[in-house]
């Protein structure tokens, strides 16, 4: 029996990081898999740490995914790639958005944004740093960052034999569709692998 696949997305309220856990799951069940998706809001919609995690295989038991288990670590904020590390699993990888989000300590003065996190990232894990928010902002739309960050996550997770661009399509917004099938494509030109 193959191996549970992890997949562990973070983030802050606001960045899609919910809707690509669903886009994730979508495709991984269209395709035959077993998924169990467990989303973490928080006080997402107040601008606070958001987690989604997703489990693939033949048969998952649980949605959770352990310290120390996650295959690929997607972070759509540069801070919480490193604030959720400690999950990634020793030959994980982590795709980490070059964008930052400061947290309300830091907005009112309190605490300075860590300097440095892309390169402690890169010291303890095999990362790729995606400029998701200036890929999305040149194809128009800022917000189109979350799929941009998903194009990478496919590619990072060699599932390339999935119809994402039907799945994208049957899940965003009809009004989206151009727009996030381009931010697709773009993620997965972002890295290499």
């Amino acid at each position: 029996m193959a191996r549970t696949k992890n997949v562990l997305l973070v983030g802050v309220g606001g960045q899609g990081t919910i809707l690509t856990g669903k886009i994730l799951s979508s495709g991984l069940v269209k395709a035959g898999f077993d998924v169990k998706m467990s989303e973490v809001h928080g006080m997402a919609q107040r601008g606070g740490s958001v987690s989604n995690q997703v489990r693939y295989g033949q048969k998952v038991y649980s949605p959770i995914i352990s310290k120390g288990e996650a295959d690929i670590l997607i972070a759509y904020e540069t801070m919480e790639a490193l604030r959720w590390l400690e999950y990634l699993n020793p030959n994980g990888k982590v795709i980490v958005n070059d964008y930052q989000i400061p947290s309300a300590p830091i907005l009112m003065g309190k605490q300075d944004y860590p300097v440095g996190v892309l390169d402690m990232l890169k010291e303890k894990a095999n990362t790729s740093v995606v400029k998701a928010a200036e890929i999305a902002e040149e194809l128009g739309n800022i917000k189109a960052m979350n799929i941009v960050l998903f194009g990478a996550l496919v590619k990072g997770m060699q599932l390339m034999d999935i119809d994402w661009e039907q799945t994208i399509e049957s899940n965003v917004n009809p009004k989206t569709v151009e727009l996030n099938i381009k931010a697709f494509r773009a993620g997965l030109r972002a890295v290499n692998y």
